[in-house]
């Protein structure tokens, strides 16, 4: 969030915090949570590099597309293991898991 924005609804009486402060997560949830999301955004983004649909992406996974736009949408049904196996069957190495979830 930009500072003015920040400022501005602070000045207003708005408590500004992360989502973690908001639903009160441990550590360990936040860091869940994340790691989620980046796989997410990661699948997201190496489909978009590939040229492909959710459609096509479904098929090569023999997978439907709404299963796909749960997966890219970070849906809490979808299992770390499909986010991971999508990937995978995008070609990610392990060197893009890695720098997908931040680890180099």
């Amino acid at each position: 969030m930009r500072a003015e924005k920040r400022k501005h609804l602070e000045a207003k009486g708005w408590k500004v915090g992360s989502v973690k402060e908001f639903l009160d997560l441990s550590d360990q949830a936040a860091l869940y949570i994340e790691l989620r999301r980046k796989l997410a955004r990661g699948l997201k983004a190496r489909r978009h590099a590939r040229g492909l649909s959710q459609t096509q992406l479904a098929k090569a996974m023999r997978s439907s597309q709404s299963r796909v736009a749960k997966m890219e949408a970070g849906d809490p049904t979808v299992s770390l293991d499909l986010l991971m196996q999508s990937l995978l069957a995008l070609g990610a190495s392990n060197r893009d898991l890695g720098r997908i979830i931040g680890c180099g």
